[in-house]
């Protein structure tokens, strides 16, 4: 490429930050300018994010049918891989599309020691659908693939429903306890796609993610749980234990991962698609895997009490943590 054609190129490109994102340039950009253009960023930036679920996805769930159709043990581990690939290169889309913005800080602590030929489990704190693309974005080379459990409704969100099947990521369905109560035999049912799920993802190295507060912390859900917490929900133990309990011996680290958008807590996911997002904070503390936190959850009441004291454990150390963290990034007038 002519170096005229590589200077117009990054022309475009300054041009392209200056307008969508307020890059900071030699002349003051009017508060007004900046927030009438912040619906073409959002499309602009919306726009490209599907181009790449797309062309990503697609050859992800073509894959999976294959997959589905030739369940021979080589088979599917080649397909795993090419799989685990193909997202990698979905996070190398989005890593792109979030590098457009010059405004946008990494604050991130904690990454040193990790291997991408390791099991991990990894746990984080739930602000918003922000959190999978910052992991997926921040570990992609440092870590294997991350798999998630998602909630069922999620199967339906075109493209990336079917390649998260694809992908083996288990999708679990969340009953009231009045509900359950009217229908017993529904107990267990998500326990069940967990072991499913765990005895696949033996196959090769996996990240399995657990947003063990299983919902995204609000304020009013925070109030309704009467949470013990200042800025988290409490946390649900069963399904990380019963993952412990049968991959235990591969797992070689717990991954305790603090998430936080100190200038964008409210809609941390709209400002990031609208060029707005200013700092993402994200503290990784690594775990071993004791034999305190290994065994029979179910079935042995001193071991399930030890269990959830370790986690509301290191949710009240979290809760500190995101304390401190929010006061050090806060917003500064």
């Amino acid at each position: 490429m002519s170096g005229t054609k590589c200077a117009d190129l990054r022309l475009y490109l300054l041009t392209l930050q200056i307008l969508f994102f307020r890059v900071r340039c030699d002349f003051p950009m009017p508060t007004l300018t900046a927030t009438v253009l912040s619906p073409f960023t959002f499309v602009l930036i919306t726009l490209l994010a599907i181009v790449v679920t797309m062309a990503c996805s697609l050859p992800i769930v073509l894959l999976g049918v294959i997959k589905l159709l030739l369940p021979l043990p080589g088979v599917r581990h080649a397909i795993s891989r090419y799989s685990d690939r193909l997202m990698w290169c979905w996070c190398q889309g989005l890593a792109g599309l979030m590098n457009l913005n010059p405004r946008l800080k990494w604050h991130v602590s904690g990454l040193e020691g990790l291997s991408k030929q390791n099991w991990y489990l990894l746990i984080s704190n739930h602000n918003s659908w922000t959190d999978i693309v910052v992991l997926c974005v921040l570990l992609r080379n440092h870590i294997p693939m991350n798999k998630y459990f998602l909630k069922q409704q999620l199967a339906w969100v075109p493209f990336i429903g079917l390649a998260c099947w694809a992908l083996d990521m288990p999708f679990m369905r969340r009953y009231s306890r009045s509900y359950l109560l009217k229908h017993p035999e529904l107990r267990g049912k998500d326990i069940e796609t967990t072991r499913r799920s765990c005895e696949k993802f033996r196959l090769h190295p996996t990240t399995i993610v657990n947003f063990v507060e299983g919902s995204r912390c609000t304020e009013e859900k925070r109030r309704g749980q009467n949470s013990p917490y200042q800025n988290l929900l409490q946390p649900k133990a069963a399904g990380i234990a019963f993952t412990l309990s049968t991959l235990g011996s591969q797992f070689e680290r717990v991954l305790n991962v603090t998430l936080l958008y100190p200038q964008n807590e409210r809609r941390p996911f709209l400002d990031l698609l609208c060029g707005r997002m200013q700092g993402i904070v994200v503290h990784v503390e690594i775990l071993p895997i004791s034999d305190e936190i290994r065994g029979d959850y179910f079935n042995n009441k001193d071991f399930k009490h030890q269990f959830q004291l370790w986690l509301n454990t290191l949710w009240q150390r979290k809760d500190l943590l995101i304390t401190r963290l929010r006061e050090r990034y806060r917003p500064t007038v």
